[in-house]
């Protein structure tokens, strides 16, 4: 999505951009070659290792003088502002999810593709990881996190192979997870394209690390940060993140809560902008064979426009 990441963001090579997901530094990197000396970017990532990994792939495009990378969750975006003395953004970008660099990772324990510690943590640094969730959660719980956060139709079964499993040891490995979700699944769901346990380790990630709690956070307080004219742009991987962006895009852009009968607003509330994009923007078909990832990505654009800017 990177073209018409760049594309949105409609890039001046003075203006100074946000990326809230630094990962292996791929849109930072592209939108650094838009800017001039005036320019400046400013990247943030939770997670340590993806960020060392994004400075380097930024330092072969630029030098310090221009940019520079932030560890922190974009939750506090709002405080990383104020850290940084940045009164206005011209552009943010969030890219949600795990990313290709994380994945890639198997001591970090986000793929069910490969074995390796059932960890799962953005920042690893600290909070409970996804073997401390599915061997503390109650059934119950886990239920609810399967349901809720993968939309697993198979929550229930799920949940209770994953119990008798750690009655008897607790989880240590991606590897006992998946295998044990792909044994819980009925025959004719693990024939499905998608992989059987794809859904159980997006919710237990989602959980882990408060996932959809940040993103919240970050459509409150994103909006009031860009200048006149800037635009927040967020790509989202499943319908649980694309609906709290396409909701919170609606709400900025038509705040008023008068009832449709009355013939003019007496609410008082303003829109902050526009949305620019009326349908999600999604990857290409080229782009879909090249990084199958892809396929479920859609980006979605709001345009801050300030009364008298």
């Amino acid at each position: 999505m990177l073209e018409p990441v760049l594309e949105l963001l409609n890039i001046r090579d003075d203006g100074l951009y946000v990326d809230c997901t630094l990962g292996g530094g791929g849109h930072s990197a592209a939108i650094l070659t838009k800017l001039g000396p005036q320019g400046r970017l400013v990247a943030i990532d939770r997670d340590q290792d993806a960020q060392q990994a994004g400075r380097e792939r930024l330092a072969q495009v630029a030098n310090h003088s221009n940019w520079q990378t932030v560890h922190g969750n974009f939750s506090d975006l709002t405080g990383i502002f104020a850290d940084l003395a940045i009164t206005g953004a011209d552009g943010i970008l969030a890219d949600f999810g795990v990313s290709s660099w994380q994945l890639d990772q198997a001591d970090r324990g986000f793929g069910y593709g490969q074995d390796g510690p059932l960890d799962m943590r953005m920042d690893h640094s600290n909070g409970p990881t996804a073997a401390d969730v599915v061997n503390s959660r109650s059934q119950e719980e886990l239920v609810r996190i399967l349901r809720d956060y993968g939309e697993e139709r198979y929550a229930g079964r799920i949940a209770s192979a994953i119990v008798a499993y750690r009655n008897r040891q607790p989880f240590r490995s991606t590897a006992e997870l998946r295998d044990v979700v792909i044994r819980a699944m009925p025959a004719a769901a693990r024939q499905e394209a998608q992989h059987p346990a794809r859904r159980t380790f997006q919710a237990i990630r989602i959980e882990v690390n408060q996932e959809l709690a940040a993103i919240e956070q970050l459509l409150a307080n994103a909006p009031d940060l860009l200048n006149h004219g800037g635009r927040l742009c967020i790509i989202t991987f499943h319908s649980l993140e694309d609906r709290l962006v396409k909701e919170a895009f609606r709400k900025l852009e038509n705040p008023c809560t008068c009832p449709r009968e009355f013939p003019v607003c007496i609410c008082g509330r303003k829109p902050m902008g526009r949305v620019v994009t009326r349908r999600a923007v999604v990857a290409s078909a080229a782009e879909q064979k090249e990084n199958p990832r892809s396929r479920s990505a859609k980006l979605r654009c709001f345009e801050r426009l300030i009364e008298g800017g």
